[in-house]
């Protein structure tokens, strides 16, 4: 699966939930090293990791992981800034990579299995993005062409991903994931983990 990598999300504040969701406790670990776990075992690389707020304190929880850690210092400005560096430290990584899956880090339910469903979905289709299905939308985890990089960089303030997607849809396959529903913004989403 080498020309495909993966970027976790994980650079922001958490400030409706109050405390870093990244480090919230699951399965015995921190949720951000479960992602990272989860993004290493689906055999996608180079796997990178995007950093702002709450940087330093979440570095040690991804100690000893093959992993690339990009620091967003515009963390603040919103995801779309986490996106650009992130994508441009994968790139310089590995500039012929063919695609790239987005993740984020606070969807406890994703799984390595997804990710190499949306991978060999890619690689089987002719569909140019292939994202997770759930809450009748298509979202992230994402994959993307590489023809979509530009678009990519070009996000600004708090647009994501999505937006591509939404504008895309017709070069769009779906994939299946229902519990990509939950994630982790406010204090009463706790009680699932």
């Amino acid at each position: 699966m080498s020309g495909i990598g993966i970027l976790i999300l994980a650079a922001g504040a958490s400030r409706r939930l109050g405390q870093p969701k990244q480090l919230l406790s699951y399965r015995g670990k921190s949720l951000i090293r479960h992602v990272a776990e989860v993004a290493i075992a689906s055999g996608g690389e180079p796997v990178g990791v995007v950093l702002g707020a709450y940087s330093e304190t979440i570095k040690p929880h991804l100690a000893n992981l093959s992993i690339h850690i990009a620091d967003n210092e515009r963390w603040s400005t919103g995801m779309a800034s986490s996106i650009r560096c992130g994508l441009g430290e994968i790139l310089t990584i590995s500039p012929e990579l063919d695609a790239i899956v987005l993740m984020v880090c606070d969807q406890p339910f994703v799984s390595s299995d997804l990710i190499r469903q949306l991978i060999s979905g890619y690689q089987t289709s002719n569909s140019a993005i292939v994202a997770s299905e759930y809450a009748g939308i298509l979202g992230v985890p994402a994959l993307f062409d590489r023809t979509f990089f530009p678009e990519l960089f070009q996000l600004r303030a708090d647009v994501g991903a999505k937006s591509i997607i939404r504008r895309h849809r017709s070069r769009s396959l779906g994939i299946p994931f229902a519990e990509g529903a939950i994630d982790l913004d406010i204090p009463q989403h706790l009680d699932i983990l």
